[in-house]
């Protein structure tokens, strides 16, 4: 099975023994094979809604198929699959009978396996057909049980195992249709069922098993024949139980549900069963069916899969979807939030083995000195304590920070002294949210603090965020309906005194009005639609200014290098429009060279060797690596706006300015000051030798680019 695929449910193994029983009985009962495998079908129909079920049948002297029974399908389709060839092209029955397996066709329209019938797909509009081949005593197809149906889709655990069951059926129909009596018809299908199958007399003494019985149990035809069912008994339901399912039984002929017996070692064996009581020609009960699947396996499976949802791995505390799910019930509780401090300079001082062992003498501290509704890690260094009730969040702190001073935890003979800082909240609404928000502010107030959020305290401004809302909005649709428009916003050339460049700035339109990108930059950033942007900047840049011969730059953000699609697609709109390469600069924001990963930073060389430049935006924003940036051999350096819109006023951002500038021209690269807004300014910039002025003194983003 793969992983992705949902195991049979129990209800689910209900409705396949439901349908098998269905069928056997009325096979016991002796009625028209044609009748029977039409109630076959409608009761698969039934289990796959919106489809329809048929039985093909392959004559061996002829080599072709034909319809045998398909209730639900019109007389016109049957026709159309008369005298059907097996083959690679046959549909999906052809196929099975071809290829003598199953064939699950999700697309009936393009898949090549449906080729011959194509326009029956399209006129009966079939679009996806599972079928499983009947096959003889010899393994060699006699036909085929098909769903076919009218909507694009792939079978199930559940879907694959119907069919299976129903091409047993059909099977056994058709091999005894003339000459085999009730007990024998009943024989055969309960040896050829994959399901345990058990019948007692009335009496309730077991008269016969199957083989599947005998894999599960262990019981072989002599150890059991003639004992009472009871003999399986777990011992796990008393004396109520049995008179309660026996009653239920008598009044309605049928009982299902989940049971736990044990096999002839006292093994346990979970299981789902079905028991029916099947009454004579006077209506009175002659015998009990039981019918039963092993559900032992999918019980691990189940925990399993609980444990894989809900238990962390590292600590085996239970994790965040837990913590969810408990936090779901809208019942008032009490949540605090611990973050480990400092936990990050463990992982890189003593490495992830340390920090994952300390993780788990963590949890159990918490887990064994502190009585919780439940105690989980919901983060790599955070965890989370829930309670039932309204507490002492104070005292309950200091209680952790006491248990936590007076102990040192040693891993591998390192002494460690583990604190916290704490966020917590009590409420029946947006508790980890609440609780995470406070952790927040806990941690602006610094380490070992505690923040307790109070709703009518909220510094979360709700104005801002439903403002961030509309932005976001307001991004989805500038790209669905095209109205991202790049601003060319002349550089000077402080040596000619004339404007030789342009950057290139992202707006959007919306009828008469021009949004600036700091409205939707940021809902870029976190949508992950940056590489949208830029790919629309490029595009729209290139296109304008394929008319005139300057040089002009584009921002290029870290997710763009994330994605590795820039070469390959700046080279195609060089090509489409004609844009030299030497023409271009591709602006980089000063972390992307100082802190991004390897294959980033080979990305820029590749670009460089194509022939584009490279500038660094906002150099001085973050701690430069100085010898990065000429490593990379990098063409421009654009001094961060911050230092030069106050640099005549500010001795602090003219130090700065001074220093990256000393920096660019010993290290011969070219430097452009951003946000140059008066002479005074200026005069500054002129003073200390900065190449390029780009501001507003000179130059205000417009559609289209003016110079000189």
């Amino acid at each position: 099975m793969s992983h992705n695929e949902v195991p049979i449910s129990p209800k689910e193994y209900n409705e396949i023994l439901d349908f098998q029983q269905t069928i056997l009985e009325k096979i016991a009962a002796r009625e028209n094979y044609i009748t029977i495998l039409e109630e076959l079908c409608f009761l698969a129909e039934k289990l796959l809604p919106n489809a329809v079920a048929s039985i093909m049948m392959l004559n061996k002297s002829t080599g072709l198929m034909s319809v045998l029974v398909a209730p639900s399908v019109p007389q016109a389709g049957h026709d159309a699959l008369e005298n059907l060839q097996p083959g690679s092209g046959g549909g999906s029955c052809g196929n099975a009978v071809f290829k003598n397996e199953a064939q699950y066709v999700s697309d009936t329209f393009n898949d090549s396996r449906w080729e011959d019938l194509r326009q029956v797909a399209v006129d009966y509009n079939l679009c996806s057909c599972w079928s499983t081949p009947v096959r003889d005593e010899k393994a060699h197809p006699l036909g085929t049980f098909a769903l076919s149906s009218f909507e694009h889709r792939s079978p199930a655990p559940f879907h694959k195992k119907l069919l299976e069951v129903g091409a047993t059926i059909v099977k056994i129909v058709l091999s005894h249709r003339e000459t085999e009596q009730q007990i024998k018809l009943f024989s055969s299908a309960a040896q050829n069922a994959t399901e345990g199958i058990l019948i007692t007399d009335a009496q309730k003494n077991i008269i016969e098993i199957n083989e599947a019985f005998t894999k599960i149990y262990g019981y072989t035809k002599k150890d059991i024949l003639g004992k009472n069912p009871r003999i399986l008994s777990s011992g796990q339901y008393d004396d109520t139980f049995y008179k309660a399912m026996w009653q239920r039984i008598e009044n309605t002929s049928k009982y299902s549900g989940e049971l736990t017996n044990h096999d002839i070692n006292g093994n346990e064996i979970v299981q789902w069963t079905s028991i029916s009581a099947i009454k004579d020609e006077n209506n009175r009960i002659s015998n009990y069916l039981a019918i039963f699947s092993d559900l032992t396996a999918l019980k691990k499976a189940q925990e399993k899969s609980h444990k894989a949802m809900y238990i962390d791995d590292i600590t085996k505390l239970h994790n965040k979807v837990y913590l969810d799910k408990l936090l779901s019930s809208n019942t008032a509780q009490t949540l605090i939030l611990l973050n480990v401090n400092n936990f990050s300079y463990i992982n890189t001082a003593y490495g992830f083995a340390i920090g994952d062992k300390l993780l788990q003498e963590i949890a159990n501290i918490l887990k064994y000195n502190f009585k919780t509704q439940a105690t989980c890690r919901v983060n790599s260094d955070e965890f989370a304590m829930l309670f039932e009730t309204e507490i002492d969040i104070k005292n309950m702190v200091n209680e952790i920070k006491q248990c936590f001073y007076s102990q040192e935890i040693t891993i591998n003979d390192i002494k460690l002294n583990i604190s916290f800082t704490y966020g917590a909240s009590y409420g029946s609404l947006y508790n980890l949210r609440n609780s995470a928000l406070a952790l927040k502010q806990a941690k602006e107030h610094g380490k070992n603090a505690l923040y307790i959020f109070k709703q009518d305290e909220e510094n979360i401004d709700q104005a801002q965020r439903q403002s961030f809302i509309e932005a976001n909005n307001t991004l989805h649709d500038a790209l669905n309906e095209d109205a991202i428009i790049p601003f060319f916003q002349g550089i000077r050339d402080n040596k000619t005194k004339t404007i030789t460049k342009f950057e290139c700035l992202a707006r959007i339109r919306r009828g008469t009005e021009i949004i600036s990108p700091y409205q939707f930059l940021e809902p870029a950033k976190l949508s992950g639609l940056l590489p949208e942007i830029t790919k629309v900047m490029i595009d729209k840049s290139f296109q304008v200014m394929q008319a005139n011969n300057f040089t002009f730059s584009i921002n290029i953000t870290e997710d763009d290098l994330s994605q590795r699609y820039l070469l390959e697609y700046i080279t195609q709109k060089s090509l489409q429009y004609n844009i030299s390469p030497s023409r271009v600069i591709l602006e980089i924001l000063e972390g992307v060279s100082s802190n991004s990963k390897r294959n980033n930073l080979q990305q820029l060389r590749e670009l460089k060797k194509a022939g584009y430049s490279i500038a660094i935006d906002d150099f001085g924003t973050e701690y430069s690596n100085f010898e990065r940036v000429l490593d990379l051999e990098i063409d421009f350096l654009k001094i961060d706006a911050k230092y030069i819109k106050d640099i005549d006023t500010n001795p602090k951002s003219y130090e700065i300015t001074k220093a990256i500038a000393f920096f660019a021209h010993n290290a011969n690269i070219p430097c452009i000051a951003e946000f140059v807004h008066n002479e005074s300014i200026q005069k500054i910039i002129e003073e200390l030798a900065i190449d390029y002025t780009q501001g507003y003194l000179y130059s205000e983003p417009a559609l289209v680019p003016i110079g000189g």
